[in-house]
């Protein structure tokens, strides 16, 4: 009887010590992990911040995240130590990394509403994903390029094409879905969703709602685009040069 209380206590004390084993083998794993992932602080928004905003009260609307070195970029800001006087460039969404290029001098922002349509102008809009608009960084007042992709567009192959079709277009509105919140990290998350891993925020989420100013032909094309092709576009100021209207197909990519 003695035996089997021994043997007993024997395996209790044996499970105890297994399951302290493996607590700290699995705590000593997060921390090897965490370290191997260099993580840095960065300021991340934690409010909505309309564009416009000074610095020195959006203050409140941040907060300082250790993320990992190698999912933060370069202009990610660490202090607003050296963006006194600055607003923001744009509306900051919840849970995006704060950029340096999101603050500018009050006197550079360009804000809905200050654009004139030139005369003779119409105003047309169409959606696009943020890669499809120079990372979501365009702004009223800026000029754009779009692309246009077609499939079994016209070219000598009969296949898919693609043209930078109409320059320097004047952006006169840009609208973004407002986001929630960002979520706890996710395994696999879903691209344009309402939250986002926090990993991910150095990336624009959700679509874009832009508005452009021109004539009647060029409104028809990126109507057309919108709802039968693909439309990438370009920041493409007024002195940027223009080497021809080339069609690029399969066969020009590696020419």
């Amino acid at each position: 009887m003695k035996s089997r209380l021994l043997a007993g206590s024997a395996a209790a004390l044996l499970a105890v010590i297994g399951v302290i084993l493996v607590f700290s083998y699995a705590q000593a794993a997060d921390q090897r992990a965490v370290q191997n992932l260099t993580p840095v602080d960065v300021l991340v928004v934690k409010a909505a911040v309309p564009a416009g905003t000074p610095v020195e009260t959006m203050k409140a609307s941040l907060v300082t995240q250790q993320l990992p070195e190698s999912a933060v970029p370069k202009t990610a800001l660490h202090t607003l130590a050296d963006a006194a006087g600055k607003v923001a460039a744009v509306d900051l969404v919840p849970g995006e990394t704060l950029l340096a290029e999101r603050l500018v001098a009050p006197d550079e922002l360009k804000t809905p509403g200050n654009v004139e349509v030139p005369a003779g102008l119409q105003e047309v809009s169409f959606q696009l994903e943020p890669q499809r608009v120079v990372g979501g960084r365009i702004v009223p007042g800026d000029h754009i390029g779009v692309f246009i992709s077609m499939a079994g567009g016209k070219s000598e192959e009969g296949g898919s094409a693609t043209k930078l079709t109409i320059h320097k277009v004047l952006v006169t509105a840009v609208q973004r879905a407002p986001q929630a919140a960002a979520a706890q990290p996710t395994a696999n998350p879903t691209p344009g969703a309402e939250t986002a891993d926090p990993r991910d925020t150095t990336l624009p989420n959700g679509f874009l709602l832009l508005t452009v100013a021109v004539n009647d032909v060029d409104a028809a094309k990126i109507v057309y685009a919108s709802e039968f092709a693909k439309i990438w576009l370009s920041k493409e100021p007024l002195n940027a040069k223009v080497n021809g209207g080339r069609i690029i197909q399969g066969s020009e990519v590696y020419k």
